[in-house]
């Protein structure tokens, strides 16, 4: 079977993007979609996503990590459907669809998506960090000397020894400025350090808030893959109006030979 696709990422965070509006990938097949996101067997990515029909939105979201297991929200990977979408000719600038952590609002012009996440009213505080869920579930913490900082050795030990087989992502932060972010993330599910987490900058930009790093609103966040901005209003509860600012690209499209 021929498979067409498209490659898009957002400030590096890579995916391969499949129009499966007719239904015809095989979504419980684990080790293709695993084979598809290899960056030496297959297409290579972080991710695959599936853009599909929904009843009450404009299409709908289903994305699986690098391990070929279905997974949580990912922020970069929101982003990118919506140029995929706009590309298709689905949507124009204004669009809203549905992901495992239900709805989305978003917003696309001249290669710039605006993701609207989801509300997050618990922070949890631990001993050298923090803790939120922003769609998918995420560990805060500072670091000294980010740059050499080695994220995939800690982040595993992290991932794997603080928050068990479940797991979480681990963010490593430095701090830049009053309201700027260096940001470095090992993602569970591609087991290994990311060039960007849209929903890791989401959180870190969120608890950097709640422990008085940054007093503003507007927050930029500086990963290897690029830069993005998150945008959030307070509440007593808090935190919501949260959105996800940054560029999102196809780089390539082709067809891959697949077993049926």
């Amino acid at each position: 079977m021929l498979l067409n696709f498209y490659k898009y990422q957002g400030t590096g965070n890579d995916f391969v993007m499949i129009d499966n509006r007719q239904d015809v990938f095989p979504k419980d097949n684990v080790k293709l979609v695993s084979f598809l996101c290899d960056r030496r067997f297959g297409i290579g990515a972080d991710g695959l996503i599936l853009l599909e029909n929904d009843e009450t939105t404009d299409f709908k979201m289903v994305y699986y990590n690098s391990d070929g297991r279905q997974s949580t929200m990912c922020g970069n990977g929101g982003r990118c459907i919506v140029a995929f979408a706009n590309y298709l000719g689905i949507v124009d600038k204004n669009t809203s669809f549905m992901a495992v952590d239900g709805l989305h609002n978003a917003t696309i012009e001249n290669g710039i998506v605006g993701l609207e996440m989801q509300n997050v009213n618990e922070i949890k505080e631990k001993a050298n960090s923090l803790f939120l869920n922003t769609g998918s579930p995420h560990h805060v913490q500072l670091v000294e000397g980010l740059k050499d900082f080695d994220v995939r050795k800690e982040g595993e030990k992290l991932r794997y020894g603080l928050y068990g087989e479940q797991g979480s992502n681990i963010n490593f932060v430095g701090q830049a400025s009053e309201d700027t972010f260096n940001v470095r993330t090992y993602e569970r599910g591609v087991e290994d350090e990311t060039l960007s987490c849209g929903t890791g900058v989401t959180a870190v930009a969120l608890a950097m808030n709640h422990s008085g790093k940054t007093k503003s609103n507007i927050v930029k966040i500086v990963t290897p893959g690029g830069n993005l901005e998150v945008k959030f209003q307070n509440n007593e509860n808090g935190y919501d109006n949260i959105w996800l600012t940054g560029p999102a690209q196809l780089v390539f499209k082709g067809g891959i030979d697949v077993e049926s």
